[in-house]
């Protein structure tokens, strides 16, 4: 089996690797940011990649959006997420686009290293490892909808407004906007919502209950 590690910290990242080359694990590549990691699958896909949610530069989520990337674009590549965070909303995509190939552990609840070795292991042979923890937190926490997500501030209220049965000319007078406006911001509303234009369905229906879910 061979390995990408893509983590910041040079003292867990060259302990990791050790870890694997005493597992008969073949690391090819060790780098301490999303780019790196992104460059080494392209150049060499291996069989998995263990990434670390927060990298450089912003140490936000650069390693989680690297991860979403590779899960994308190689399909065949393995993904265990190796973090001390849960972040339920990159999470639950991870595992949305495929039912295999990914795993989401903790640093801290690790308890051995044939625990993390053999969860690699699954991950790159086409299985999943979760830990409990992010599975109870994934459970707890709400689905974001990925499109009402790319709604602007406006949009929302207006949708907000939708959901209370306003019309379009009561939405202006609400906002102090002219209808058109109000037009041009339901209809963008639509198209971040994915929702064409069909005979059968009402999209302002379809809308309203898409906020009330969230």
């Amino acid at each position: 089996m061979r390995v990408v590690i893509a983590e910041d910290n040079p003292l867990l990242r060259d302990g990791i690797a050790l870890l694997l080359g005493e597992h008969d694990v073949e690391v090819s590549a060790a780098v301490p940011d999303a780019e790196g990691l992104l460059a080494a699958v392209a150049a060499d896909p291996p069989d998995a990649a263990i990434v670390d949610v927060r990298m450089p530069p912003t140490y936000t989520d650069e390693g989680l959006r690297a991860a979403l990337a590779i899960r994308s674009a190689y399909p065949g590549v393995g993904v265990l997420v190796f973090s001390q965070w849960v972040e339920t909303s990159y999470a639950r995509q991870l595992l949305s686009e495929n039912a295999g190939r990914v795993g989401y552990l903790l640093k801290d609840r690790i308890v051995s290293t044939d625990e993390f070795v053999g969860a690699l292991r699954r991950v790159a042979d086409g299985g999943t490892a979760l830990d409990p923890e992010v599975v109870r937190q994934l459970l707890a926490a709400p689905a974001v909808d990925a499109g009402l997500a790319r709604l602007s501030d406006r949009e929302r209220q207006i949708l907000g407004l939708l959901a209370e049965g306003r019309s379009n000319v009561a939405i202006a007078e609400s906002l102090h906007l002219v209808e058109r406006s109000v037009e041009k911001h339901v209809t963008a509303i639509f198209t971040k919502l994915d929702l064409p234009q069909a005979r059968t369905d009402h999209r302002r229906v379809l809308a309203v209950l898409r906020y009330l879910r969230s």
